[in-house]
């Protein structure tokens, strides 16, 4: 049976590095998306939110298999006590 206090610090770092790849790419398009606005001074909110979602999305899609194993992983680690 694993500590609670080990279960705690494990289940931290993993929400942080599975949701890191997701913002992170979120992040990306983000900034390349103020670039844009500011070249062109376009500032419609839809060319600020629409391409994050899509780039969001299919990084989920991308990651959403790794994460799930890590997710399982976990779950399997954390409920092997019980």
């Amino acid at each position: 049976m694993a500590d609670p206090a080990e279960l705690a610090q494990t289940a931290l770092w993993l929400a942080v590095v599975l949701s890191l790849p997701v913002v992170g790419v979120g992040a990306l398009v983000s900034l390349i998306m103020a670039l844009f606005q500011a070249a062109t001074q376009v500032q419609d909110i839809t060319i600020a939110h629409l391409p994050r979602f899509v780039a969001v999305v299919i990084a989920l899609a991308l990651f959403g298999t790794w994460m799930g194993r890590h997710l399982v992983s976990f779950t399997t680690l954390a409920l092997g006590g019980v």
